[in-house]
């Protein structure tokens, strides 16, 4: 034991045998069985940070001129910014699904947030990306919302903040909604909330993921810290809200005769005559892009301080950080509201790598991106075994080289057969009557002008056609939706 003393002690040689390290050998001596434990030490940790429903209104992607996100900025900065990622759903569960699983809405039929994904026949038995990691010997732990609010899957993590089977700490609610005067629209509302900050869910999922960075791990970790905000309802504390006086916000360019050269089925989607039209009648629109960018400054603080915390804790030079949101969300583009559009804004999401040893500070990737290439990317970085049956591409290549040689669109799909097709320049949608749209981005940015019947641009349709699934599963089982009584009694 005198001679095992002079190179440890006995702390950390009881630590190093219960992890297993049963072919212990003493420092100037080698054996295979100790090269691979040390391979194994050498692994990277993840931290995977998800946000929901956040838009490109953040500083790095100057998607608004009156933002505040410093944190954001600041760790978009430590690495890899993808500016043209894309979501594979917009939609809060398909999206996740397809993130977590690696497969496609297309494939396995999980194409809107009634749909418990784990009910897909092809997802029944789908191993997560979060239990690749657990094969692979990782410690995996997660809080907030990583998967679509009701559908939790515990056998994803080894534990889970609040719980396995509630994934979400509540949020303080304010008396007498809805505060925007808008009538029946409790959950489409937005006002501030005198609560500080620590009563906020989201406050305590970045809490619960600081108490995670300050514990000494024996193995390496996955820890996922999933964000609620900037989802609806936008009740956030008022010094939020404070940050963005009234009268100084800007409302995003919106044209008011877009969706004339738009076929009936996305006219369906934007819903002009819904909250697009109750938000004009009660001269709400200022007050929501207001809630909404306060929303975001909130979530921005929750990232900061969980980014602060591991910057001291003693694995910042050893864990891949990943930050990405669900899809993008519209405030009145398109004359429309929320995701569930083939759209720039409903698509276009937040997506940030920094990975130690493969990136570098300040690079921006304008390749089109997916969700689905995380799995995969994870994987590599990692070194983990190979998945087989992933159906995104990893961006390993365009982490070590933002301007590498990348050969396809960025694929989103919205209920079945309903793609959009997202390449450096245009943007390709066709509906599932054979109804299309094209914008070409160097010139359009704001997707105004649909180009898909000006003959000029057959050849480009023809070859971003090519990218759009061969299979379009028939949708997955939906959750059977109760009747509430006072549903009944109107009727």
């Amino acid at each position: 034991m005198n001679q095992i003393s002079a190179f440890m002690n006995r702390r950390d040689f009881l630590k190093l045998t219960a992890a297993g390290a049963a072919t212990f050998v003493l420092p100037g001596c080698t054996s295979a069985s100790q090269r691979l434990v040390s391979k194994q030490t050498r692994r990277p940790n993840v931290l995977f940070i998800a946000i929901d429903d956040l838009n490109d209104w953040v500083g790095c992607l100057g998607g608004h001129p009156d933002v505040k996100t410093p944190n954001l900025d600041k760790l978009a900065a430590r690495g890899v910014l993808f500016t043209n990622a894309h979501c594979s759903a917009p939609a809060c569960n398909p999206s996740r699904a397809s993130l977590m699983t690696g497969i496609l809405p297309s494939t396995s039929g999980v194409y809107h947030n009634p749909q418990p994904w784990r009910k897909s026949p092809v997802l029944a038995d789908a191993v997560t990306l979060p239990q690749h990691f657990m094969a692979n010997g990782y410690r995996v732990v997660g809080g907030g919302k990583i998967y679509h609010g009701g559908f939790p899957d515990p056998p994803s993590w080894h534990e889970y903040f609040p719980s396995q089977l509630k994934n979400k700490p509540d949020d303080p609610m304010p008396p007498n909604r809805p505060l925007n005067g808008i009538p029946k629209t409790a959950h489409f509302d937005w006002g501030p909330v005198n609560v500080p900050d620590d009563q906020m869910g989201d406050r305590k999922v970045a809490a619960w993921a600081i108490s995670e960075l300050r514990k000494e791990h024996d193995k390496p970790f996955f820890l996922g810290c999933g964000f609620f905000r900037p989802h609806l309802p936008w009740y956030v504390p008022r010094k939020y809200f404070d940050m963005y006086p009234l009268q100084d916000v800007t409302l995003p360019n919106v044209n008011e005769n877009d969706l004339d050269d738009v076929p009936p089925i996305g006219r369906r989607m934007a819903r002009p005559e819904g909250d697009h039209r109750k938000v004009i009648e009660h001269k709400q629109w200022r007050k929501a892009v207001q809630g909404y960018l306060a929303s975001i400054s909130f979530v921005d603080t929750c990232v900061g301080r969980v980014i602060d915390a591991f910057d001291k804790s003693p694995y910042a030079d050893n864990t891949v950080i990943i930050l990405w949101s669900d899809h993008g969300w519209h405030l009145g583009e398109k004359l429309h509201w929320r995701k569930f559009a083939l759209w720039e804004e409903a698509t276009h999401n937040v997506l940030m790598v920094v990975a130690p040893g493969i990136t570098k500070p300040g690079q921006r990737c304008s390749r089109p991106v997916t969700l689905v290439d995380i799995y995969p990317t994870l994987v590599e970085l990692c070194g983990l075994a190979p998945k087989k049956g992933l159906e995104g591409k990893t961006l390993l290549p365009l982490l070590k080289n933002p301007k590498a040689t990348w050969d396809r669109p960025a694929l989103t799909t919205h209920g079945r057969n309903n793609h959009s097709l997202r390449s450096e320049r245009f943007r390709y949608i066709r509906y599932s009557d054979g109804t299309e749209e094209l914008y070409d981005h160097n010139k359009d940015e704001l997707e105004w002008n649909n180009l898909a019947d000006d003959s000029k641009y057959a050849g480009v349709k023809k070859r971003l056609a090519k990218w759009l699934p061969e299979l379009n599963a028939p949708d997955a089982p939906r959750t059977k939706r109760k009747k509430k009584r006072s549903q009944k009694k109107e009727r």
